[in-house]
């Protein structure tokens, strides 16, 4: 556990309800009251799944306004502020920690990228204007930057960076992570595939999609996992793969909305340039879903 374990177990990168008009607020309510009755350690608001990239800055605003009124301290809450504007990015921060949140997710920043030296200073200075905890998140699939070990190891010491979400997919550079900062930094597994590989090197949770549909099972497999059931774990990692896999047929969170629009949670609507999940992997997902037991 690193100086300020936000949370254990698994979180949600929650899908934002959107419909023609804006955030469909009354479903958003709905969709975080069930997601923690259902058990979720943590929720992620305004991430990559809840379409953070193409919510105007009011939206943004209110929507982790809402949401941690609406969560009320029940479970931590991890407000999305990063971007590639740092100057933009702190002032979210500093929003964000406001209206309540508990911890704030940092993307590297996409399309103008940065050197090593440009991420440590840009995520120190989001740090030092913050109140609360960073988790720092590496996704270099979208953002074109990766974090490297020697930047980590410059960030680690800063009080309030306290984790990292890993999708770069790269076990190899995870396991070299952890060893250098693994007693400093708390490490979440950003992909769902490999959520327990990076629970085996010393990861204490996950960000989950995933657990936008199944929030009572990812908590229970990381919490089987960490307690020491690894092979009741493993059989439930296996299980829902085929899930997983149909949940990333197209790019995020355009399955995510497809599976909780027919769960009956919101619309199936994305904005632009995110399409509508095309029929036949839309069919693939539903059957997915009907295999693990969601009725739909």
């Amino acid at each position: 556990m690193s100086k300020n374990t936000i949370f254990t177990g698994a979180a949600t990168a929650l899908i934002t309800p959107l419909n023609e008009n804006g955030v469909d607020y009354e479903n958003f309510g709905k969709l975080i009251d069930w997601q923690i009755e259902q058990g979720i350690d943590a929720l992620v608001i305004c991430g990559t799944t809840g379409e953070a990239s193409t919510l105007s800055d009011a939206e943004h605003r209110e929507t982790l306004r809402f949401a941690a009124e609406r969560i009320a301290g029940r479970v931590p809450m991890i407000a999305g502020t990063g971007g590639n504007d740092t100057a933009y990015a702190i002032e979210l921060t500093k929003y964000a920690c406001s209206v309540g949140a508990d911890a704030c997710l940092v993307v590297t920043p996409y399309y103008n990228k940065a050197t090593q030296n440009g991420l440590v200073k840009m995520f120190t200075a989001i740090a030092d204007a913050s109140t609360k905890p960073l988790i720092l998140y590496n996704i270099p699939s979208r953002t074109g930057v990766n974090i490297g070990v020697e930047a980590f190891k410059k960030l680690m010491t800063h009080p309030r960076i306290a984790a990292v979400k890993e999708a770069s997919g790269n076990l190899s550079q995870c396991i070299s992570e952890i060893y250098e900062c693994g007693e400093n930094l708390d490490f979440y597994s950003g992909n769902d595939e490999q959520t327990l590989p990076i629970l085996s090197i010393g990861g204490i949770g996950v960000i989950s999609v995933l657990s936008n549909l199944l929030p009572k099972e990812t908590s229970e497999m990381v919490h089987k996992y960490l307690d020491g059931d690894s092979k009741s774990a493993t059989q439930m990692q296996l299980k829902y793969l085929p899930l997983i896999n149909a949940l990333f047929s197209e790019v995020n969170p355009i399955p995510a909305k497809a599976a909780m629009s027919k769960m009956g949670f919101c619309e199936n609507y994305v904005r632009m340039p995110l399409t509508p999940m095309e029929e036949a992997h839309a069919e693939a997902l539903y059957n997915e879903m009907r295999k693990v037991g969601i009725n739909v």
